[in-house]
């Protein structure tokens, strides 16, 4: 059996040696790097929109053969062996174990049109109401607070009161704020806000945990809400992370934990 056996495997020996040397794109001392290992690396490149050409082979090539010549003088120097670069190789191969699962969960749940539709008029209803534009100075003490409006109301023109603002960034545009809901901002501000008429400063310094806040309303209109192809890649990517979450949360439950 034993005789028989290795005549069985010699021819088989003799015919798998030929693949391999030509599946080789290069062989260094001794181990090869496949071809398909270079067919790997030049998919890759090709989904970022470089061009499959003999020449970016051949700059391929000669990559893993670098990347091949430096592993190989790592590994007789030891460095496989170092526990912080197992632990390093456990991690990333764990990473990429789990992106080709999330990959293919994705493809195997899409985020349908008719999903999208359903969040985008939950969109819409969250969006209804009014946005408003104003403009605030914010200082530590409602003294100080007190004394700007008092400037505002003598005439004193909101961008020079607005030199003393601690949010600099808004300071350096006048204390402008973007058009936004009052829901924006933190609860005192935006009850201020909407409680203020067009052309209207705050009668008395609006407390919040980052001080008090003098504040003018200049413009309200009702929300805008963008057409679902601007939004539609938002809200993909969105309903995509929910299902991943969700994912996510469901093997953690069914696992047992200590």
């Amino acid at each position: 059996m034993r005789v028989r056996l290795s005549v069985l495997l010699f021819p088989i020996a003799i015919m798998s040696t030929a693949p391999l040397s030509a599946q080789s794109a290069a062989v260094v001392n001794g181990k090869p790097i496949t071809t398909a290992r270079v067919d790997a690396m030049v998919k890759q490149a090709a989904a970022q929109g470089r061009q499959d050409t003999p020449d970016f082979r051949k700059q391929v090539k000669d990559q893993l053969i670098n990347q091949e010549v430096l592993y190989q003088e790592a590994e007789k120097k030891g460095f496989a062996a170092s526990a912080d670069v197992k632990s390093q190789i456990e991690q990333a191969r764990q990473s990429i174990v789990i992106r080709a699962m999330i990959l293919d969960y994705i493809k195997k749940n899409p985020v349908t049109d008719a999903d999208v539709q359903v969040e985008y008029e939950r969109f819409k209803a969250q969006s209804s109401g009014k946005e408003y534009l104003a403009r605030h100075v914010l200082v530590d003490s409602e003294a100080d607070a007190r004394a700007i409006i008092a400037k505002l109301k003598s005439g004193v023109p909101f961008d020079s009161v607005v030199k003393a603002s601690k949010d600099v960034g808004s300071a350096a545009n006048g204390g402008v704020l973007d058009w936004s809901p009052a829901t924006r901002y933190v609860k005192p501000f935006g009850d201020a806000l909407m409680a203020l008429q067009k052309g209207q400063i705050t009668e008395t310094p609006v407390k919040s945990q980052f001080g008090y806040h003098v504040i003018r309303l200049d413009d309200v209109r009702d929300a805008a809400v963008p057409p679902l192809d601007e939004v539609k890649k938002q809200i993909q990517d969105s309903l995509q992370e929910k299902k991943l979450v969700a994912l996510q949360d469901g093997l953690r439950k069914k696992a047992v934990i200590k």
